[in-house]
């Protein structure tokens, strides 16, 4: 584990940032507390064997800046000296980063932990409101963002500091409720067997890139079609455009699903300052989520729906939110209060 560091939350600038997803990931060096962060390539993570291959080549062979520290945002728990991301082969392994790399000291949190830091303090111009508006700055938050998988964090405000609360809660549970969810939800594949017709269905195999296509086989499935559409931007697009009937049942019902998910973590962090759909899916479907069903289905959580009905939601339009959100934390730490404990390394 962790060798025991004094408690100054501050990283030695220059700091290498990273959002590591399951597909991409994107890094930025921030020379001080007053620079703007300097933006690298994007990184497809199949291309490189391992994350430390990544760093070398993608972002330190391209530079003569040497980064001191490093701040990454992984999709996956933190827990131990190795730490492996859910959706794709990396493990981060911070003691290799410090004596391979050269990093004096590394902090890692969940990727959707970054992302409650950039909603913290997100301008206007990068949220896109998705029904009525409100401006209850200092009010607790919740961030979802349908990607390679389901991300979810809470932000809650309480002594002049943002407290991010990281979880795993694309992994709940999502049910059906109208007569359709019934019809289609033994063509959904079940969590544990996906040989099953029946079983558990998560809202991570709903509500992300492979959740579209598995409720767009499930829709073609139901009405006794054959699906024609490969991959997930197909459908969204062909969706969009209104080319194709099954694809744009697929759209409204996954704005439907991510619509109830968002209202049940609305209720559990009594979200009254917001929800916030990360992401580049949730940008691509804007259209679809303006449409009534979403706020409706948002909405529709007896005996509390006049509460929901006080709490906005909008889409993060920033391109590179999470690394704002970590320059945010790295720039002024004292801010939030991020814990570091078992999560930082310090050579």
């Amino acid at each position: 584990m962790s060798r025991p560091i004094d408690t100054d939350p501050h990283l030695p600038f220059p700091i290498l940032i990273g959002d590591i997803g399951g597909t991409n990931a994107r890094f930025s060096i921030l020379l001080d507390a007053y620079a703007e962060p300097r933006p690298f390539p994007i990184v497809q993570t199949a291309n490189y064997p391992t994350i430390d291959q990544a760093i070398q080549k993608a972002v330190l062979d391209k530079t003569s800046v040497r980064p001191r520290a490093t701040i990454l945002a992984i999709a996956g728990p933190i827990n131990g000296d190795e730490i492996p991301l859910t959706n794709c082969d990396w493990v981060v392994r911070p003691k290799a980063l410090i004596n391979d790399l050269g990093f004096e000291d590394v902090l890692v949190i969940n990727d959707f932990e970054a992302q409650a830091l950039a909603v913290a303090s997100l301008a206007e111009e990068y949220r896109e409101p998705i029904g009525a508006a409100s401006d209850n700055f200092t009010a607790s938050r919740v961030v979802l963002g349908p990607g390679t998988g389901l991300g979810v964090a809470g932000l809650v405000h309480a002594q002049h500091t943002w407290f991010p609360v990281p979880g795993e809660g694309g992994h709940v549970d999502v049910g059906p409720r109208t007569e359709r969810d019934w019809r289609i939800w033994p063509f959904l594949t079940p969590v544990e067997d996906p040989t099953a017709t029946v079983g558990r269905i998560s809202a991570e195999e709903l509500l992300s890139g492979r959740g579209l296509l598995n409720i767009y086989h499930a829709v073609c499935g139901a009405d006794g079609k054959e699906p024609t559409l490969p991959t997930p931007a197909d459908v969204s697009t062909a969706a969009l455009a209104g080319t194709d009937a099954a694809a744009e049942e697929a759209i409204s019902l996954f704005t439907t699903y991510l619509a109830r998910v968002a209202g049940d973590m609305a209720l559990i962090f009594m979200a009254k300052g917001g929800v916030y759909l990360a992401g580049g899916i949730s940008q691509k479907i804007i259209p679809a989520l303006k449409k009534p069903e979403f706020r409706a289905a948002f909405e529709d959580k007896a005996p509390h729906s006049a509460l929901m009905r006080t709490i906005p939601t909008y889409v993060v339009t920033h391109p590179l939110a999470a690394l704002s959100g970590l320059a945010a934390y790295a720039q002024t730490p004292t801010r939030f209060g991020v814990e570091t404990d078992g999560r930082r390394w310090r050579g």
